[in-house]
């Protein structure tokens, strides 16, 4: 493996950011992950991969395997769901159905991600279990999950109900909130409406629990959680600009500190934290060795722009390193790739951009070969050829 440190390229760097230390985060939920989504860099992690229980925020895998159904086809908006027994026995924060409803899909989902209702993620839960029951579709959650890369979570029920073994790490959280918000952009927006008042029925139980969707901040979604074992807790996420945060939090002992806590962690990651286009496309970074080619270097390129998260206040520089394998052999093809650009901005996590070769490079004749094994051959003997560089 070649390191190459490019000197040029650091001292570019100073010019066009400023980057610096970004004060730690403090908070007193047990547990927080907070991910800037446009660049895909983590800004806050604790305890993010300890699976804890995640109360109502297990929800959301109830309604992403929702819209998937929807989206292939298996449900429709439209259609209407029966209520048995068991969805009906829920306690909690409900929808009030009963076993005399039959409850459009589109009512069931906001009666979710606006009222939390448990007898509601039970209806859908059943309709699309392999085996009709609850626990069937629990079980079905929890392989879908490990299939989305989830892997610090299992599934008891479809609502967060109090069970054992019914467990979510905050980082599994920010990935599904993630998910959500990307693959199902036709139905995010509802996790943005602040009030659902179904048939009438729940007159004190219509106002979405998301302390962040009035405040003006970009908040749009996701969902709250509470259970006396969870805690409090809130799966959110925010818009500014071009930016978006997901940010992930358990444990708190109330209500007013969810609030207090997801409104600064917001503000915190907009504030102190800004994107910076570093590179262009195609913009040359450095040269590498290319051996029988029928020319001696190739240039590398990002092969589209790199925007990267820094600290907004301070004035570090920021460490960059190219890394390839070299010398490379000829041919290469123009778009390959051959190495990667490993940024390290302090207190974030270090950055890889993939680089490819600028150009194609040919195999080289006879001649060139002979050239190379020439120059390889007086090298070894500490000698030089005239002309040669």
């Amino acid at each position: 493996m070649r390191r190459l440190f490019v000197q040029i390229f650091t001292c570019a760097l100073t010019l066009l950011v400023y980057a610096g230390q970004a004060a730690a985060f403090e908070t007193s939920a047990r547990a927080a992950y907070v991910l800037d989504q446009t660049t895909g860099t983590v800004l806050l992690a604790k305890n993010a991969d300890t699976p804890l229980p995640p109360a109502s925020m297990s929800k959301l895998m109830t309604l992403y395997m929702a819209f998937e159904a929807v989206r292939d086809g298996r449900l429709s908006m439209e259609e209407r769901l029966p209520v048995s027994q068991h969805a009906m026995s829920y306690g909690g924060s409900t929808m009030f159905l009963d076993t005399t409803d039959r409850v459009k899909v589109a009512d069931l989902l906001r009666g979710i991600i606006v009222l939390s209702g448990n007898d509601a993620c039970a209806v859908l839960a059943e309709a699309l279990s392999t085996d009709g029951t609850e626990a069937g579709f629990a079980r079905d959650m929890t392989r879908r999950a490990q299939q989305l890369g989830m892997t610090n979570s299992a599934f008891v029920n479809s609502n967060g109900w109090p069970a054992a073994g019914h467990r979510m790490s905050m980082r599994d959280l920010g990935l599904l909130a993630n998910r959500l918000i990307t693959d199902f952009p036709e139905f995010y927006p509802m996790f943005a409406e602040t009030e659902f008042a179904f048939d009438g029925r729940a007159p004190k139980n219509t106002q979405n629990r998301n302390p962040l969707l009035k405040l003006g901040i970009g908040a749009d979604g996701l969902k709250t959680g509470h259970t006396s074992e969870a805690g409090y807790g809130l799966v959110g996420s925010a818009r500014q600009g071009n930016r978006r945060v997901i940010f992930v939090i358990s444990g708190l002992d109330s209500a007013r500190a969810r609030a207090e806590v997801s409104e600064a962690i917001v503000n915190w990651s907009f504030r102190q934290f800004s994107e910076i286009r570093l590179l262009r496309q195609g913009q040359r970074i450095a040269e590498a060795d290319v051996w029988e080619g029928a020319l001696p270097k190739v240039g590398l390129v990002p092969a589209e722009d790199v925007e990267v998260l820094l600290p907004a206040i301070g004035s570090k520089d920021v460490k960059a390193e190219v890394v390839y394998h070299g010398p490379i052999q000829a041919p290469i093809a123009e778009g390959q790739k051959l190495g990667e650009l490993v940024i390290s901005p302090e207190e974030l996590p270090e950055i890889r951009v993939p680089l490819v070769a600028e150009q194609a490079i040919a195999a080289g004749g006879f001649s060139a070969r002979l050239k190379i094994a020439t120059l390889s051959l007086m090298k070894q003997f500490g000698l030089q050829v005239e002309g040669a560089s």
